[in-house]
């Protein structure tokens, strides 16, 4: 399974993004997904999840109200980030906890970098 991240970039303060996660691989299907961002010199922290049935959401408190995550197709899922502040800057992650004939297990995508200029 890999996870391909895209939709990074500079924007300025107030201003909107929106990022991109897309699962391919075989014989797989998704529990939960999300996202997670990495700060310079901090660790990675969540910042919204949702869960398979594409309705139950959770967000990191700094987020609510400014981020919405959301399932658009069956392996592609965003993370529309409004109204953002410096301190949203960061390395961003996407994430599936995905259903193998194995087990389940963890993936993450490459990161992708948001930088918010104030």
């Amino acid at each position: 399974v890999q996870l391909q991240a895209s939709g990074g970039g500079l924007v300025h303060a107030g201003g909107s993004l929106r990022l991109s996660c897309t699962a391919s691989g075989r014989a797989f299907s998704i529990n939960s997904m999300g996202w997670f961002r990495q700060r310079p010199g901090q660790q990675r922290e969540l910042v919204a999840t949702l869960a398979h049935d594409g309705y139950t959401t959770n967000y990191a408190d700094s987020v609510k109200g400014r981020f919405t995550i959301s399932r658009v197709e069956a392996l592609v899922w965003t993370l529309q980030m409004n109204s953002l502040e410096p301190e949203d800057a960061a390395v961003y992650f996407c994430y599936a906890n995905v259903n193998l004939f194995s087990g389940t297990k963890d993936y993450w995508g490459q990161g992708t970098l948001v930088t918010v200029s104030s």
